[in-house]
């Protein structure tokens, strides 16, 4: 089963939280598919990897650039696993059925919307009966998180 962490984001925005998960995905040696909403969004979250801190660098690509295979992060609006990844990011309310494909999925919903927090209400209960590994983290008052029970 898959292991499948919820990130409620309270204090920032995804473009915030998304880099620092991702630099860490990288770090434990793994590749990602981060799936979005829309075409747009796809291109804004690119921008953002590029973008959201100078000194550092998240290898990415989408559609768009190409070359699947060599992008250990893999930004898209389509659940195809083109780069192997085994770490599954959904954002902005995105869904699939290859959860169980990946190693770890990581749900970052949007705390400051109710309709957001009650669609990952119904995510989580979908793979609490499914028999995943379920954990929820919160941001604290500093940007970081704290695991929940």
């Amino acid at each position: 089963m898959t292991d499948i962490a919820f990130y409620h984001l309270e204090r920032s925005p995804l473009e915030t939280a998304l880099p620092k998960l991702l630099e860490k995905t990288l770090q434990a040696g793994n590749r990602a598919l981060v799936l979005a909403s829309s075409d747009e969004r796809v291109e804004a979250l690119t921008d953002v990897l590029w973008t959201y801190d100078r000194n550092a660098w998240l290898p990415h690509g989408s559609a768009k650039d190409g070359f699947p295979d060599q992008q250990p992060i893999w930004i898209s609006t389509s659940d195809d696993n083109v780069n192997d990844a085994t770490f599954l990011f959904l954002t902005d309310g995105a869904t699939t059925i290859t959860v169980p494909d990946y190693v770890r999925c990581f749900e970052l919903f949007d705390g400051n919307d109710p309709d957001s927090i009650s669609e990952a209400r119904t995510r989580w209960q979908a793979y609490k009966a499914e028999g995943h590994q379920i954990a929820y983290w919160q941001q604290t008052a500093t940007g970081g998180w704290t695991k929940k029970d």
